[in-house]
């Protein structure tokens, strides 16, 4: 059974890191050649990618309720397809009107194909006890950049940018829709739902004290969403607005994902003997923690600043997971994530742009309303109630019989 978990979970960790790469970091290396060649500027492409990222908060409800009823392998399988006809259709594009058509495609592949949707699977498979399998994929698929960038670029240089987004395409129909079709069936609706019994806390509309929780929650994630889009954005430009070169912002940069990768193996070990609210309240406070450090100390702190933020943003993406699980419980965990993570993508859509507004307004001392927002998620997180989900009523009576 262990090895099992394992296998979907590598299967799933390398499914993801094939559709992040292909999408949200496609845009980093692709956008300037896309522009150049459609005639169109590096903003409107950028924008087309917005209007992707507002696509997918829009249909995130929707694919969670999908994969709650009949699970996450044939919608993920499903996304696969989506993604290669719009990354198809992005190589297709001969002008402003089929980039932003085919950014809307690929759009509908992100908000039923990304990491919520890959954690709503895994707590479909697995219920209450998704939050080593949720670390492990966040594990696998958090070198997507750091195999993302480097091959889009490869293909590029070497088929131009319409066959970068072919070969994309490609990978998805090729290694991505096998690895999710080899996902685990998952279990009879009316089993799931016997195994996942009542909330830890009511969400329900009746439930004043869950409406609030779902909101505090929304507010979280939104908040850190734009923090992780606003640096993965800005931070070179950041870094040298605050007196350091460009070859150290790019060093100090590259610290970002092994950052990532290593909280989340502290995850994995120490953090997880922790309640998840008290590991996602640590890791909320490491980004203003970080750019104290980087006001007080100035460029030479540049290093010490990534490590902190991209360790901070490794935990809090594996909280986007575990959060609503131990709050809210299994049932109906898919479109309830869909709901929650709304707020989050449209702030994540809009985040680049408010936050270069900022930069070229305020330069380095933008880094304070990152600051100050990832401070006042830390105070949302401190509001939410620590809950421990009871025992389901079916686990206690089998103990009981024993």
């Amino acid at each position: 059974m262990a090895e099992r978990r394992l296998g979907t979970v590598a299967a799933l960790g390398t499914a993801q890191t094939l559709a992040w790469a292909s999408s949200y970091y496609l845009p980093a290396m692709l956008a300037a050649p896309m522009a150049r060649e459609l005639g169109v500027s590096v903003p409107t492409v950028f924008a087309a990618f917005s209007a992707a990222l507002i696509v997918s908060a829009m249909l995130g409800p929707y694919a969670g309720r999908a994969i709650d009823r009949w699970g996450g392998r044939p919608v993920l399988a499903g996304t696969n397809a989506v993604f290669a006809l719009g990354l198809a259709a992005l190589a297709a594009a001969d002008g402003p009107v089929g980039l932003f058509a085919a950014w809307l495609i690929v759009g509908i592949g992100m908000g039923s194909g990304l990491y919520e949707a890959a954690f709503a699977a895994l707590v479909r498979l697995y219920g209450r006890s998704s939050r080593d399998a949720i670390t492990g994929i966040t594990l696998v698929a958090g070198f997507a950049s750091t195999v993302g960038w480097p091959l889009s670029t490869l293909l590029e240089a070497q088929f131009g940018w319409r066959g970068a987004c072919l070969a994309w395409a490609a990978l998805h129909l090729l290694l991505g829709m096998p690895l999710n079709l080899s996902l685990p069936k998952a279990p009879p609706l009316e089993v799931a739902t016997a195994d996942n019994d009542r909330p830890a806390v009511d969400d329900s509309t009746a439930s004043a004290p869950g409406r609030h929780a779902v909101l505090l929650l929304s507010f979280v994630f939104a908040a850190t969403w734009f923090i992780s889009t606003a640096m993965a954005a800005h931070l070179p430009r950041l870094l040298q607005a605050g007196g350091a070169s460009l070859a150290a912002a790019v060093a100090a940069g590259a610290l970002v994902g092994p950052a990532q990768v290593g909280a989340r193996v502290l995850e994995y070990g120490v953090l997880r003997k922790l309640h998840p609210l008290l590991s996602a309240r640590l890791a909320a406070v490491m980004h203003p923690a970080g750019a104290a450090i980087l006001a007080l100390l100035g460029a030479p702190a540049a290093a010490i600043f990534t490590v902190l933020h991209g360790a901070g943003n490794g935990i809090l993406t594996i909280a986007k997971g575990t959060l609503p699980l131990v709050l809210f419980g299994p049932h109906g965990y898919g479109h309830r994530q869909g709901v929650l993570m709304v707020p989050a993508r449209v702030a994540q859509a809009f985040s680049p742009w408010l936050f270069g507004l900022c930069l070229d307004r305020w330069g380095a001392a933008a880094l304070w309303v990152t600051a100050a927002l990832s401070l006042a998620a830390f105070a949302a997180l401190l509001a939410l109630p620590r809950v421990t989900p009871a025992v389901p009523a079916h686990a206690a009576r089998s103990a009981a019989s024993r």
